[in-house]
């Protein structure tokens, strides 16, 4: 199996323009590149956006995951920035709430609760190393909509 150069359009897209080439935590870098992205793309079209993420990151990563050889390579970091954004769709433009679903995101993303640590194990290609993101952000979405509930 051949890997993909940087500069191939999956691999800039899978790592995020290089972010998931960070020396450190490259998943965290990832989701907090989504941060000021989602702050800018705003409200109403944070789910296109995410969906967008998702479908086109799915696809890179398949890519970087067949040429490569290795399923969810660390330095695939599209499905952080997916999953991420995902998390922030009930945050509006509230600082303290896209702390909040920092910080959810992490820890639900660290912590794989199930389904997520089943697609993690079971799904492969680009759908394995984006699913387990997905479920991710759906939970610490959910977490994050329940504290603007109780804000």
């Amino acid at each position: 199996m051949s890997r993909l150069s940087f500069w191939h359009p999956a691999a800039l897209t899978a790592t995020v323009c290089g972010v998931g080439y960070a020396r450190y935590a490259p998943g965290t870098a990832g989701s907090l590149v989504a941060l000021p992205i989602a702050w800018f793309a705003g409200g109403p079209a944070l789910p296109l956006l995410a969906l967008a993420l998702i479908l086109i990151g799915w696809g890179a990563a398949d890519v970087v995951v067949r040429r490569g050889g290795v399923q969810d390579p660390p330095r695939v970091v599209i499905d952080e920035v997916a999953g991420q954004t995902l998390a922030l769709i009930p945050a509006s433009h509230d600082v303290f709430a896209f702390a909040v679903a920092f910080l959810a995101f992490r820890a639900t993303d660290i912590l794989k609760p199930w389904p997520a640590s089943w697609a993690d194990r079971r799904l492969t290609g680009g759908l394995g190393a984006m699913a387990d993101d997905v479920i991710a952000g759906i939970y610490a979405g959910m977490i994050v909509y329940l504290f603007m509930m109780l804000r």
